[in-house]
């Protein structure tokens, strides 16, 4: 999985005026030990479930409700009827991963299990966060944006760190880059996806 992916975003990617890329399934993540500072919490609107509610217009935002019109649980087969859907690959489990059209093409990269919506991400700035968090910034600079709201965690093998913000059933995750320091790589989506996948790996 992790070679499709780097395969994959390599090629979507490589015309793209951007920060360094990382693959997708790539989770090479934070130095051993990293510590930061804390700061205030960004806000979030309290009758949105805590979701980000902030957006500005084109596309510079990619938050855990979506980006432009890959809204996470999107079905894939009305998102490909309508134009948006560029290429897709089966990936680990029966996942679909895929590359977009439109003003979003080279941006972001999606995945659908079971036919829905379950991923987006970036290894380009912007997009960012509704907080500002996004690509290129060190993970000192992300911890200080989203203060208690957010944490580290490691796989469960014991050799990445990244950063996890949680939403409810959502979340924003932020990865390393291979041969920098810094965030390489911003996904949102299920935590169930997302975070699992970082977690366990994925078994191809």
């Amino acid at each position: 999985m992790y070679r499709l992916r780097t395969i994959l975003l390599t090629g979507v990617l490589a015309l793209a005026v951007v920060a360094p890329a990382v693959p997708a399934g790539a989770h090479p993540g934070v130095a051993s030990g990293s510590t930061v500072d804390r700061a205030p919490v960004a806000a979030a609107d309290p009758r949105s479930g805590g979701l980000p509610v902030r957006s500005t217009g084109g596309t510079d935002l990619l938050s855990v409700r979506g980006a432009g019109p890959f809204r996470i649980g999107a079905s894939l087969t009305r998102l490909t009827a309508a134009g948006l859907i560029d290429w897709t690959a089966v990936d680990c489990e029966g996942v679909v991963v895929a590359g977009v059209t439109g003003e979003w093409a080279g941006k972001i990269m999606v995945a659908f299990r079971n036919g829905r919506l379950v991923e987006i991400g970036t290894a380009t700035a912007p997009p960012r966060s509704p907080a500002g968090a996004g690509v290129g910034m060190s993970f000192t600079e992300v911890a200080r944006i989203y203060g208690s709201r957010g944490e580290f965690i490691r796989n469960d093998a014991g050799d990445a760190t990244a950063y996890l913000v949680r939403f409810g059933n959502r979340v924003e995750l932020f990865t390393g880059h291979p041969i920098r320091p810094g965030v390489g790589y911003f996904q949102v989506g299920l935590a169930d996806h997302v975070e699992r996948a970082f977690r366990q790996g994925r078994p191809c």
